[in-house]
C-alpha cells in the first residue's frame, strides 16, 4: 500500500499545534526560520491543463477608442476603458509598471483587441521565487468578487490562494493601482471613475512557481501576473507613506532635495519615487544621493542613481521607481541628501505631509549633482515622492504603522526625536538582537478603519487612506519587513468609531499580517482628556479597545503605551511631564519614554 506524503509549511507558532502522526499519511513538517503563509502543498500530477503565457488565454476586451467605444466589452454591458485616458495616465500597451514592488506589464494590445482573461481555471505559465503572486485586475459584478485559485511549484508542490478583486466602478479609490476619469459606453461617455487593482496573495517562499491556476469566476478580469521577488539583500532604513496627493509649487525645472533620516546602514543604497494617487505621470530627470553636511550643503559630491540603466525615468499613474543598486556607502543614524530634478511642470504630487525636517527647492534647472547649497533658495516641509531608501546587507525591517504621535507631530523639527527614530538609536546601540531598519509608517490624522483623505483627485486632506486601506502598499510590499507595530485607533475614536469598529480593524490587520509572514505587535491607546474631541464617550471606547488589546489572542505581542504615557493620578490624561501641551501627542520626552518601553525582544 502507497503512502500519502503531505508537506505542512508551517511557523514557530504553529509547530506544537501540528507536529503529529494523521493515520494514513506521513506529515513532513517544513519549520521556517521565519514565519511564512502558512500553506498545504502536495504532488501535482491531477490534470491540470498544460499552462500558457496569460496573454494567449486573452478573452475579453475591456479598452476601447473613444470614437469606437462599441469595439470593447468590458462588464458585459458594453462598458470599456479609455485607451486615451489610460494613455494619459502613462499606462500605454506593454509598459512595464512597478506596483507595490511587483513589476506588471499593461497587455500589448491595441484598442478594440483582447486584454484581459475572465478567470474561470485558466492555467497561467509564471515563473519565479518570491514572496508574493501580484495580479492586476478588476470585477465586473457590482461588487468585489472573489475566487480561489492554486499556484504549482517546480518539483511538483502546490498551494492555494484566494483572490479578491474590487470592481471597476465600485470598488475603493483607496486602494486602486489607477483611477481613469471616464466610462466609454457605446451610449456615449460617462464622467465616471474607472478603476484597477494591483493585488497581492502570498506564496510559500523559497519555492519556484511553475504555474497558476486561475480562480473561477467570470466577473473577475485578470491584465497581468507576476511574482514579486523577494527584497533579498536589501534592508529597509527609511521610509515614508504617502498621506495625500496636494497642489506644490507650482515647480518648473526645478530639483528637489529632501533630507531623511536613516536607521540601518550598508555598503549600497537604492531609493523608491512613488507616484501614489496621481493621474498622469511624473518624469524625473536626473537623482542623486550625499550625506548631509549642513541644510542643503552635502559633505561631498553627490553621487548620480540610475534608473534601469538611464539617469532618469518617467514614473507612470499610481505606479512607483525604484533605483538601481549603487555602491555608496551609507552609515546608520546619520542625515541623507537625496535630490531628484523634474524637468516638467508639476503643479500637484504624492506627498508625505508631516516630515518634521526642513528639505529643499532649487532655482530652475537639473541641481541634483550640486555639493553646495546656493541654488536652493526655497525650503520644503513635506516629503514628495520619496518613500523609501533602502541600504544593501542588513538583518531586515520593524514596520511602525501609526498617525500623528508616530508621525512624529509636535516633536523638535529637524532633531529627530520621533519615537521610531529612538527606537532606532537603541537598536544601533545593543547586541541583544540585530539591528534592524526601523519604517516609519505613521500619519498624522489617519485612522485604522476610515479613509481621510478619499484616495483619488487633489485634496487638501492629508490625512491618508485608513489603515486598512494601505497595509499592502505601506506594510506588507515595504523592503524586508518582518514585524510590524500598530498603534492607531485615537483618531477613530475621537471621531465617532465604536472600540468594536477598531477591533475589527485590527484583528483584520493581524491576520493579514500572519498571512504573509510577519511578526505583528500592537500598541494601546494612549490617553488625551482635555484634547476637544476626546470626549468621556471617546474615552470610553478607547479604554473598550484598550482592555481587548491587552488580552488578544491575534497579535504576537503587546506594546502597552496607555501605560507608559497616563497621569496616574489621572488615568485618561497624559502625564504633564510628557505632554506636548496639546493633550493629544506627547512631546519629545514623552515620545522618547514609548521608544525606552519598547521590549526589544519582541520585534
Amino acid at each position: 500500500m502507497g503512502i500519502d506524503v503531505a508537506i505542512i509549511v508551517i511557523n514557530e507558532r504553529e509547530e506544537s499545534r501540528v507536529r503529529r502522526r494523521v493515520w494514513g499519511t506521513t506529515v513532513v513538517l517544513v519549520l521556517l526560520a521565519t514565519v511564512a503563509p502558512i500553506a498545504s502543498a502536495r504532488a501535482a500530477g491531477d490534470g491540470a491543463p498544460e499552462p500558457a503565457p496569460l496573454e494567449r488565454l486573452f478573452d475579453n476586451r475591456a479598452v476601447s477608442d473613444d470614437t469606437r467605444p462599441a469595439e470593447a466589452d468590458f462588464d458585459g454591458s458594453g462598458g470599456s476603458l479609455s485607451a486615451i485616458d489610460l494613455k494619459a495616465a502613462g499606462w500605454t500597451p506593454g509598459r512595464a509598471l512597478t506596483v507595490q514592488g511587483a513589476r506588471l506589464t499593461w497587455p500589448r494590445r491595441a484598442a478594440g483587441e483582447p486584454d484581459n482573461v475572465r478567470a474561470d481555471g485558466q492555467s497561467v505559465r509564471v515563473r519565479g521565487r518570491g514572496d508574493a503572486l501580484a495580479f492586476l485586475v478588476a470585477g465586473t459584478e457590482g461588487t468585489a468578487v472573489t475566487g480561489t485559485g492554486t499556484v504549482r511549484y517546480a518539483g511538483g508542490a502546490r498551494s492555494s490562494y484566494r483572490l479578491t478583486a474590487p470592481d471597476w466602478r465600485t470598488g475603493p479609490l483607496g486602494t486602486k493601482a489607477v483611477a481613469l476619469p471616464h466610462i466609454n459606453t457605446p451610449g456615449g461617455q460617462l464622467a465616471e471613475k474607472a478603476r484597477l487593482y494591483v493585488v497581492t496573495v502570498p506564496l510559500i517562499r523559497g519555492r519556484e512557481v511553475a504555474s497558476v491556476t486561475l480562480p473561477r469566476n467570470r466577473h473577475l478580469h485578470v491584465f497581468a501576473l507576476s511574482v514579486r521577488p523577494e527584497s533579498q539583500g536589501w534592508t529597509g532604513s527609511w521610509a515614508a507613506s504617502t498621506s495625500g496627493y496636494t497642489a506644490v509649487g507650482p515647480w518648473t525645472d526645478r530639483t528637489l532635495r529632501l533630507v531623511v533620516h536613516t536607521s540601518a546602514g550598508g555598503p549600497r543604497v537604492r531609493i523608491r519615487l512613488d507616484n501614489t494617487f496621481a493621474s498622469a505621470p511624473v518624469r524625473v530627470g536626473s537623482a542623486t544621493v550625499a550625506l548631509q553636511a549642513a541644510g542643503a550643503s552635502a559633505l561631498s559630491t553627490p553621487v548620480p542613481l540610475s534608473f534601469r540603466g538611464a539617469a532618469g525615468t518617467e514614473i507612470p499613474a499610481g505606479a512607483q521607481a525604484f533605483s538601481d543598486p549603487l555602491g555608496f556607502e551609507v552609515p546608520p543614524d546619520t542625515n541623507l541628501l537625496v535630490s531628484f530634478h523634474l524637468p516638467g511642470t508639476i503643479t500637484a504630487a504624492p506627498v508625505h505631509r508631516l516630515a518634521r525636517q526642513t528639505s529643499y527647492v532649487s532655482e530652475p534647472g537639473d541641481h541634483a549633482g550640486d555639493g553646495s547649497a546656493d541654488a536652493y533658495t526655497s525650503t520644503l516641509t513635506t516629503w514628495p515622492l520619496l518613500t523609501g531608501v533602502d541600504v544593501g546587507g542588513g538583518p531586515g525591517s520593524v514596520v511602525l504603522l501609526g498617525d500623528s504621535i508616530t508621525d512624529g507631530e509636535r516633536s523638535t523639527v529637524d532633531a529627530n526625536r520621533r519615537w521610531p527614530d529612538v527606537l532606532a538609536d537603541r537598536l544601533l546601540g545593543q547586541r541583544e538582537v540585530p539591528h534592524y531598519g526601523v519604517l516609519n509608517q505613521g500619519i498624522s490624522a489617519n485612522r485604522v478603519v476610515a479613509d481621510r483623505y478619499p484616495g483619488d483627485g487633489v485634496s487638501t486632506d492629508t490625512g491618508g487612506v485608513s489603515a486598512l486601506h494601505r497595509l499592502d502598499r505601506d506594510v506588507l510590499a515595504q523592503t524586508s519587513a518582518r514585524t510590524a507595530v500598530v498603534f492607531q485607533g485615537v483618531n477613530d475614536v475621537r471621531w465617532g468609531a465604536t472600540a468594536d469598529d477598531v477591533i475589527a480593524g485590527l484583528r483584520e490587520i493581524a491576520a493579514r499580517g500572519h498571512e504573509r509572514g510577519l511578526r505583528v505587535l500592537v500598541a494601546t491607546i494612549a490617553p488625551c482628556e482635555g484634547e476637544a474631541r476626546c470626549t468621556a464617550a471617546a474615552d470610553a471606547q478607547r479604554v473598550a479597545v484598550n482592555e481587548w488589546i491587552r488580552g488578544n489572542e491575534d497579535f504576537d505581542g503587546v506594546l502597552d503605551f496607555d501605560q507608559v504615557l497616563r497621569d496616574p493620578e489621572r488615568p485618561a490624561r497624559m502625564l504633564p511631564a510628557y505632554d506636548s501641551g496639546d493633550h493629544l501627542h506627547p512631546g519629545d520626552a514623552g515620545l522618547a519614554a514609548l521608544a525606552e518601553s519598547v521590549d526589544l525582544s519582541l520585534l
